[in-house]
């Protein structure tokens, strides 16, 4: 590596060891090579060049990249260099992925492209890359990246078998509704979540948005901000509540509750008096 180049990696357990990759490569070229696991992720800048089955892909800014198992590919800077977030799921993770979205054995999806232009599903990958990475909000992290990855395969992965319709799971939304009260200033993943109600994460994703509007997450941040409405209103101070209700700190507080209630909580604390 070369003093210009800077490379960050960790690992996702609950996501079958989902190994995550962050990088700028001014200098280092990758000679031609293979992964076990699929490689999905996104210029952020630059451009990341590489051959595939032949042909030189100009991966620029903004663009995906989808890249099969033991697919030969090599990958160097274009011009000044690049920047991407990258992911390496498992053929497993995404059978299983698949399975329980859908409720069907399906075999492992194949991309078709090695690199699409499709602004919003780069949006939605560089926001749960960032949440993987922060490992503070892991119930968004969790929602957004089983999001990505199930509309890029209808997308660009050979499209989704059709999905089983769900029953009415009343009980299910309700028992998601307790859990997420009862460890609201917890980071919870969406994995524990879908065990305690007994439903496969992304079922349940699609039975309680059903049911409310929102996501499990959305309707956590909801509750979270009224939860810190109260206090505010019970004389507590906004430096004070912002771990009581489960925000990762103060700043985060601030953006969640003026995108809902239009002020912040300080503002909203000296109408009040």
């Amino acid at each position: 590596m070369a003093p210009e180049d800077e490379t960050h990696f960790w690992r996702v357990t609950r996501h079958g060891d989902l190994d995550c990759f962050t990088a700028t490569f001014r200098k280092h070229i990758f000679p031609p090579h293979t992964h076990e696991t699929y490689v999905v992720g996104v210029t952020l800048d630059g451009i990341h060049s590489y051959m595939h089955k032949g042909v030189r892909v100009r991966c620029e800014a903004g663009n995906i990249c989808f890249i099969n198992p033991d697919e030969v590919h090599d990958g160097a800077p274009d011009s000044y260099g690049y920047s991407y977030r990258m992911t390496y799921p498992s053929p497993d993770f995404l059978t299983s992925l698949l399975r329980e979205a859908t409720g069907r054995s399906v075999g492992a999806p194949k991309f078709s492209q090695p690199g699409v232009r499709d602004p919003e599903l780069a949006q939605m990958f560089c926001d749960a890359h960032r949440a993987l990475e922060g490992n503070k909000e892991p119930l968004f992290a969790d929602e957004k990246l089983l999001a990505f990855y199930l509309t890029a395969i209808e997308r660009y992965g050979g499209g989704l078998p059709s999905i089983i319709a769900a029953g009415r799971e009343s009980d299910a939304v309700a028992r998601t509704k307790d859990y997420l009260i009862a460890h609201m200033a917890e980071a919870t993943d969406f994995q524990e979540l879908a065990r305690h109600v007994g439903l496969s994460a992304w079922h349940l994703i699609r039975v309680f948005r059903k049911a409310t509007g929102l996501t499990p997450h959305a309707w956590l941040v909801d509750r979270r901000v009224h939860q810190a409405r109260d206090l505010l209103r019970a004389g507590e101070s906004p430096s004070h509540i912002a771990v009581q209700c489960g925000f990762a700190d103060q700043a985060h507080l601030t953006r969640s509750f003026k995108a809902r209630l239009g002020v912040t909580p300080g503002q909203y604390k000296a109408l009040l008096n």
